[in-house]
């Protein structure tokens, strides 16, 4: 078992792995000949699945295992990883490989970088001790060769602690389907609505019960948004006691692209999209979220980028937020985030003209429904070889719940750069 490569985009695995970081201390990474997967999965609250491509981050890659593709699974650490490539911002290269430590797998990353050394070369004016009158004349004369030989090259491994994991032990995927969005619309700036959603949640908190809430949160009410495709957004929370709501117009609906389309024009024509738009703008698409994982997926805000939202009626929310802040002059980044609460699979990125390197999937309800939908939640789905990346996870904390649940899947594709980046929210619904 075998894995070298070199880090060629050190910034951006950074960025990764302190989102990573943030919702969870350890992941499961698979690595094969066709990439590197990033996955953690808590015992409750968000799951993330992270796909990059070899290209997007590594060069000169080389892996080499007995199993199927070459791959070799690990459960990582992500924080030593995150400080470790944090150190190595600056660095002029950088490469990681699988080794072992007194008999233990590591992840051994070997930074290279340049220091200057400071001495008497840097006092360039006249005189030994710099002392000399600073508007004077008498300038010392000094080599070019004296600076370059102040440059030091630095060589630092950081050796990252791993657990081999087995194939069986990671796997359970499998493909729900979900129908067409009944609305989409540009939304206005993610942290103005983080900052009105947070407010609403609190107030119907504190109004609630007086204040009084459950740590689990499962009585905290669900925040309400709704969409029409005339430009409008609403946001309202609701309890007994109190009932507010903030809304936005003169919003952007996306037109749909016929090229991505099955049935091309006429597929727009029956677009749920285009009837809801035929029936004016008092006809709404809505769904329910929980108001602090909404809060998490907001955080993302701070990213920047346009956000188009998918409203599946009462089912599922779809975001695909598209980041400016790209490397290298590439086009910008898709940020997708979805809320679902059916047992259907989603794929809305082509009906807006994008081709994506994934397609984003998630599930609901109990775990007796997968044998009533053929599903196979134990073992990869045989579609997996055609479409590679439909896929999303079997939770312990849903399997074992009895009541209908929904997923919360957040995906982040940068084109040539990333191939998926999912955070899963999973909790059950009341």
């Amino acid at each position: 078992m075998r894995f070298k490569t070199s880090v060629r985009n050190i910034q951006t695995f950074s960025k990764l792995t302190a989102s990573l970081s943030s919702l969870g201390k350890v992941a499961w990474v698979r690595l094969d000949d066709n990439g590197v997967r990033f996955t953690i999965i808590p015992e409750t609250g968000t799951q993330v699945w992270a796909s990059l491509s070899i290209d997007s981050i590594f060069e000169d890659y080389t892996i080499q295992s007995a199993a199927p593709d070459n791959t070799i699974n690990v459960e990582l650490p992500l924080p030593p990883l995150h400080r470790a490539l944090k150190s190595a911002i600056n660095a002029s290269s950088a490469s990681i490989r699988l080794t072992k430590r007194d008999g233990m797998p590591v992840l051994s990353l070997t930074v290279i970088t340049n220091t200057m050394m400071h001495g008497k070369s840097a006092n360039f004016l006249g005189g030994e001790g710099g002392s000399a009158d600073p508007f004077g004349d008498g300038f010392r004369e000094e080599s070019l060769d004296a600076n370059m030989r102040g440059d030091r090259e630095a060589i630092v491994t950081q050796d990252i602690p791993i657990r081999i994991l087995t194939a069986d032990s990671v796997e359970g995927i499998h493909e729900p389907r979900v129908r067409d969005p009944d609305a989409h619309i540009m939304l206005p700036s993610l942290i103005q609505l983080k900052a009105i959603s947070e407010r609403f949640t609190k107030l119907a908190m504190a109004t609630a019960s007086g204040g009084m809430r459950s740590v689990s949160g499962g009585s905290i009410p669900k925040l309400v948004l709704s969409a029409n495709m005339h430009g409008s957004l609403r946001l309202s929370i609701a309890t007994d006691v109190l009932n507010i709501s903030s809304v936005w117009t003169g919003l952007i609906n996306p037109e749909l692209d016929p090229r991505q389309l099955e049935d091309g024009d006429d597929g727009i024509e029956k677009h749920p999209a285009t009837k809801l738009k035929a029936e004016g703008p008092d006809a709404w698409s809505t769904v329910r979220i929980d108001g602090r994982d909404w809060g998490k997926v907001l955080s993302v805000g701070r990213l920047g980028g346009r956000v188009i939202a998918c409203f599946v009626n009462d089912h599922a929310l779809i975001l695909y937020v598209y980041l400016d802040t790209c490397d290298d002059g590439l086009e910008e980044s898709v940020l997708t985030f979805l809320n679902c609460c059916c047992l259907e699979y989603l794929d809305l990125a082509m009906a807006f003209g994008m081709i994506p390197n994934f397609a984003i999937s998630t599930y609901g309800k109990s775990l007796n429904n997968f044998s009533k939908n053929n599903l196979r939640p134990t073992q990869y789905p045989s579609r997996i070889v055609r479409k590679p990346y439909y896929i999303t996870l079997r939770s312990k904390s849903f399997i074992s719940h009895s009541l209908i649940s929904y997923a919360v899947d957040f995906v982040l594709e940068m084109p040539e750069i990333f191939s998926g980046l999912r955070y899963i929210l999973m909790n059950a619904l009341c």
